[in-house]
């Protein structure tokens, strides 16, 4: 047995001065949340600190600046505004070294506010549907706050803990944060189309969150023994591994099985992963680790960018000076698929923008434009109009390469503005 309290009574360990962390992505505790925001009026200058978290974050309204500052390690829309706000601040890091701003107190934690399923009849509970740095967390914040919610997934994997281990426990049940798709476009099923041509039998594969991952998987059906070693997944794989497309039997790390280090999508997907042996989760500094990623042959990362110029330097975090996201694990998976035996690193964008028709091949990035990876890093990069293989080509060859992708409306701007820049 265990002793539980109210949400307001377990905040109340929180003091001015502090720093929380939050559990990441769909396990973000908002019952722990809205307890810890509602303590604004008796709170002063409290970091809290998280990557994405679904769900709200009313800590992150600018008029509570005196009371809570946001760090983000990856900046969710939820909190985007905090920076222009002034409330708000942005630590870029990579998604596999999260775990050592705790470890090495470089980034030291008073409380952390995590969500956990029920424990098991031996006391142990699970991180559920995120493990990413929050291992770390626990282990290293003072004081942890443990929401018990018996909707929380019981995963497999490297997220179990004991009850001993958790200072303060709550039990209140809520729904799992949901992150549900939209349909992909036309543009992103041609993207989709592409990329999975790319993509062999036996590869690994890596993707995020979104339309085009989505559009990918659905271009799958007919591959074979595919696995998936991937910081994140969604409900989009679940068909394909019912479907026996993905079983990890030629995966180099964890064969047989499909690693995560957190997941985001709908109730089936939650219902899916519960007690499913098949799915393993473990920290960020293991499933995002460079030297690990690169074990899995035929290891195929597809990842986004805002926009990317004709010498492959791609932007994925900034929209010129403006912060949007975050470098996550990008640069992690690129790395670890380019070094594997038969990688595939890709970068999957666009040619225009959605909003402003402006193209995202570009002479030359915005100013204050952040690169998440460099051009000597980057190998495929993919719009609707086909496929650049960057990868060991000069830069009159890449200029070349990426025009061809480019929207015809934008290719002669875009070659010309380069040859002015950099060849005047």
């Amino acid at each position: 047995m265990y002793k539980s309290v109210t949400p307001d009574e377990a905040v109340k360990v929180i003091k001015s001065n502090d720093r929380v962390y939050i559990h990441a992505a769909a396990a973000a505790p908002q019952a722990l949340i809205n307890a810890m925001s509602a303590r604004h009026t008796e709170l002063r200058n409290v970091e809290v600190c998280h990557l994405h978290i679904e769900g709200k974050a009313p800590y992150a309204d600018p008029s509570l600046r005196d009371s809570f500052h946001v760090n983000s390690f990856f900046i969710g829309p939820n909190v985007r505004h905090t920076i222009k706000a002034g409330n708000g601040s942005y630590t870029p890091v990579f998604l596999s070294e999260v775990p050592l701003l705790f470890k090495r107190n470089i980034v030291n934690l008073d409380v952390a506010l995590i969500q956990v399923s029920k424990p098991d009849k031996h006391g142990y509970c699970s991180l559920g549907v995120s493990v990413e740095a929050t291992l770390a967390a626990i282990d290293n914040a003072k004081h942890v706050i443990a929401q018990i919610n018996p909707r929380m997934p019981r995963t497999h994997g490297e997220g179990i803990i004991h009850i001993s281990e958790l200072d303060t426990l709550v039990e209140y049940e809520e729904p799992i944060h949901e992150h549900l798709m939209s349909e992909p476009s036309d543009v992103e099923r041609m993207i989709g189309g592409h990329i999975a041509e790319l993509i062999e039998d036996e590869s690994t594969l890596q993707m995020g969150i979104g339309t085009i991952p989505n559009a990918v998987l659905r271009n799958l059906g007919n591959h074979k023994n595919l696995g998936l070693h991937t910081e994140m997944f969604s409900d989009g794989v679940i068909d394909l591994i019912l479907k026996d497309v993905i079983n990890g039997n030629y995966k180099g790390v964890n064969p047989g099985r499909a690693l995560a280090t957190f997941l985001m999508g709908s109730k089936r997907l939650y219902d899916y992963v519960d007690d499913n042996p098949f799915v393993e989760l473990r920290a960020s500094s293991y499933v995002n680790d460079v030297s690990i990623i690169r074990q899995n042959p035929k290891m195929v990362a597809i990842n986004s960018a805002i926009e990317v110029d004709v010498t492959g330097q791609v932007c994925a975090d900034s929209i010129g000076t403006r912060l949007y996201s975050g470098v996550g694990g990008q640069m992690d998976f690129i790395r670890g698929a380019s070094l594997s035996e038969g990688g595939k690193a890709i970068i999957a964008l666009p040619s225009t923008s959605k909003k402003t028709g402006d193209s995202r091949i570009v002479p030359f990035l915005k100013q204050g434009a952040g690169v998440v990876t460099t051009r000597a890093h980057v190998h495929y990069v993919v719009t609707e109009f086909g496929v650049a293989n960057l990868y060991g080509k000069t830069i009159d060859k890449r200029v070349k390469e990426l025009v061809k992708i480019a929207h015809p409306d934008h290719q002669e701007t875009i070659e010309k503005g380069f040859f002015e820049a950099f060849k005047s």
